[in-house]
């Protein structure tokens, strides 16, 4: 075969392979972007949140995440000193 005819050969196999790719991807955003209204139209409502604990755990919380956090800080300084 000579090079122009592998050359041709070649760019119209390029050319089909992308375009290939093209039509695919394109096919799969629109199902997608389908499958996504769908799911918008159809699926229930969520359910609301639940109601915030009260302000007095959550501060208990915090001074109890302090402390934690504390220790471990005050471990791994004394085990990493240099």
């Amino acid at each position: 075969m000579q090079d122009t005819q592998l050359l041709n050969d070649g760019l119209a196999l390029m050319g089909l392979g992308m375009g290939f790719v093209f039509v695919f991807l394109t096919v799969l955003v629109l199902t997608v972007m389908l499958m996504s209204t769908l799911i918008r139209r159809f699926s229930p409502e969520p359910a609301a949140a639940p109601a915030s604990p009260s302000v007095t755990s959550s501060a208990s919380s915090d001074d109890e995440t302090m402390v934690v956090i504390s220790a471990a800080i005050h471990r791994y300084r004394s085990r990493h000193q240099r």
